[in-house]
């Protein structure tokens, strides 16, 4: 929906010139108009900026050179209530409050009617003004209320409070630096970096995280200091004495019910995912559904048709995604929709690699397709999105998850490792398969990024040396059943990594991805589940394709998963441009001193299978990263 920035500078006023830049950085997530309102602490005052509408510049002077301990900056993207009420930062009647938010409350009026029966006036149909008035009546604990994506920033001149917040999953991002003369926070890095306090440094414990499992595990980030602030949590800043607390405002749900039969819950499931899909099409502007032509998405698109008879449908198509494509174009026939196909190109990848890499925030393992995605939409004149993202994490549609058995089983034969003397490539890798000892190695291995021998041998030896490779305090629960890979699944898997990009991708074209399959009575009531409902090891998806046999045809059901990205080992072995491309930045990247450069060159040498291009894109999508933060390339 928007971008969101701010800080509070705890020693002295700064210059307004700091939340221009940082609001500017974020442009890209809501083109439609933005917001300031700066205080010294004890009062605010609101202004408009230039991309602000007329009628907001009307009522607010435009932020020129000012100072203030503390700033708010906010980019909006208009999707509910289009009217200028729903303008930001929004303030309460008393301006004593100012808020700012990012995302979509999807039971907003629900509790908008909760609210108006303990005699609350509004003002505008906005989901920001409930939130606004939520926190007068509940305070805090008005966060398990809310059923959405959110990352919320909230100024309390009355309590000296500064609150920042984030929904369940981590569905829209929130970053943040403190140290003892600053509290910095933003949608995005780029925008948090724009700050005088901050000159970026590398944490390099964050990128050993991030090669070992594809993306950066919450809460660090690749750079020193700023930390992402983890889902289903919200961080408190005492203006008075600049003590900072966070609490968890929700867990996953530990009791299952044993006595629940398949039929009951396939219903349920059918039935709440019917309500979510309902409220998530609810929008102000034109709604699409984004179809990979897997179970996913097509299922999500499906429900869609009885809410929405014009709803329409888009899918990309790339190499190799023949058949999702006719998947997808079988179900727009069988239910009678719109739908569009976008055809992307080796060249139109090209044209674009550099900068998308560089738009990611850290190193990446993959070619993404999503930001293709996110630009068709656009072009379509579409503002939002529904996703089939986050169903292979709730009904556990990961290849690994089918593993897991096998691992339990034979983990008590790890000893072998220690058995192992020889060093070459198939002892490595099978000392390696010996070495998981815990659900946390187990998930980390299914991640198919590097493997802890690879990144210690290409690290060069002062850098690892000062790397905490301990991980033991990434560890969640460690149930050594499927509801502990659950658990791994939805934290890191899901909110570290794929809703991250998906955000990234989606709002660097100005365009809102919703996630039908992760509301919240869908995460209870799945969590709430006997496992051998959810989970039977033999195969993916076992819940969610029987509610999906009342809607799709079987050609969708029996196609086997496949991950929504371009493909990259095809990509680097038959396209000499990007096989250039790879040679330019991995010589950059051996001139820094970061890396062993005969390991870098062995790697690109000697690829044997499909994955081992995935250290080697890690490497490249790093150097990207440097130029991009560092260097400013």
């Amino acid at each position: 929906m928007c971008g969101i920035c701010g800080y509070y500078s705890f020693k002295k006023e700064i210059s307004s010139k700091n939340i221009l830049e940082m609001n500017n950085a974020i442009r890209h997530r809501g083109p439609d108009d933005e917001g300031f309102w700066i205080s010294d602490g004890f009062y605010g005052k609101s202004f408009s900026g230039h991309d602000s509408t007329q009628k907001i510049k009307e009522n607010f002077p435009v932020l020129n050179e000012n100072s203030s301990k503390i700033a708010l900056g906010f980019r909006r993207l208009s999707i509910l209530d289009l009217s200028e009420k729903g303008h930001q930062p929004m303030l309460s009647d008393d301006e004593k409050i100012t808020i700012t938010f990012n995302g979509e409350i999807y039971n907003f009026k629900k509790i908008r009617k909760e609210l108006e029966d303990l005699n609350y006036q509004f003002v505008s149909n906005s989901d920001t003004e409930v939130i606004l008035k939520s926190y007068e009546e509940w305070g805090t604990e008005m966060f398990s209320k809310f059923d959405g994506m959110f990352a919320i920033a909230l100024i309390d001149l009355n309590e000296q409070k500064l609150i920042l917040g984030r929904d369940r999953i981590g569905l829209k991002p929130l970053f943040y630096f403190k140290n003892d003369a600053v509290l910095v926070w933003a949608s995005e890095i780029k925008s948090i970096l724009k700050n005088e306090f901050i000159k970026p440094e590398i944490n390099w414990n964050g990128v050993y995280t991030n090669f070992l499992f594809q993306t950066t595990l919450a809460a660090e980030t690749c750079f020193q200091n700023i930390f992402s602030l983890e889902p289903a949590s919200f961080l408190s800043l005492d203006l008075n004495n600049l003590t900072t607390s966070k609490q968890f405002y929700w867990s996953f749900p530990s009791v299952q019910d044993e006595n629940i039969k398949e039929e009951e819950a396939v219903a349920k499931v059918n039935q709440l995912l019917s309500e979510s899909v309902k409220e998530q099409l609810f929008a102000d502007v034109p709604v699409t559904s984004m179809m990979s032509g897997g179970i996913d998405s097509t299922l999500i698109t499906a429900k869609s048709k009885p809410f929405k008879d014009d709803i329409n449908a888009f899918t990309i198509s790339y190499q190799f995604s023949e058949s999702e494509v006719e998947n997808a174009s079988l179900l727009a026939e069988k239910i009678d929709i719109e739908h569009h196909v976008k055809k992307v190109s080796d060249d139109e990848i090209l044209n674009q690699l550099k900068e998308n890499i560089q738009h990611f925030e850290e190193p990446y393992s993959s070619l993404e397709v999503l930001m293709n995605a996110a630009e068709y939409a656009k072009n379509l004149g579409f503002k939002v999105v529904l996703s089939g993202n986050g169903a292979d994490e709730l009904f556990a549609g990961y290849s690994h998850s089918l593993k897991l058995n096998k691992w339990l089983s034979i983990r008590k034969l790890n000893f072998i490792r220690h058995f192992i003397f020889t060093n070459d490539d198939f002892s490595k890798k099978v000392k390696n398969y010996f070495s998981q000892d815990d659900m946390l190695d187990f998930f980390r291995q299914s991640q198919v990024g590097m493997k802890p021998f690879e990144a210690k041998s290409v690290f060069v030896k002062n850098i690892f040396n000062s790397i905490q490779t301990d991980l033991k305090n990434k560890k969640l629960s460690e149930a050594k059943d499927y509801q502990g890979l659950f658990e791994y699944d939805m934290k890191y898997s899901l909110s570290s990594h794929h809703v991250f990009r998906d955000d990234l991708s989606a709002m660097k074209y100005g365009v809102e991805f919703r996630y039908p399959y992760l509301s919240n009575d869908l995460i209870d009531y799945i969590s709430s589940l006997p496992e051998k409902l959810r989970y039977n090891g033999i195969q993916n998806k076992p819940l969610l394709r029987k509610v999906a046999e009342k809607y799709l045809p079987s050609r969708i059901l029996q196609m086997p998963k496949r991950g929504f990205s371009f493909p990259l080992s095809h990509f680097i072995k038959t396209e000499p441009k990007v096989r250039a491309f790879i040679v330019e930045n991995l010589e950059s990247l051996k001139k820094r001193s970061f890396f062993n450069s005969e390991v870098i060159d062995e790697w690109w040498s000697n690829q044997k299978n499909e994955y081992d291009c995935v250290k080697i894109w890690q490497l490249v999508t790093f150097e990207l990263w440097y130029q991009k933060y560092f260097e400013n390339e």
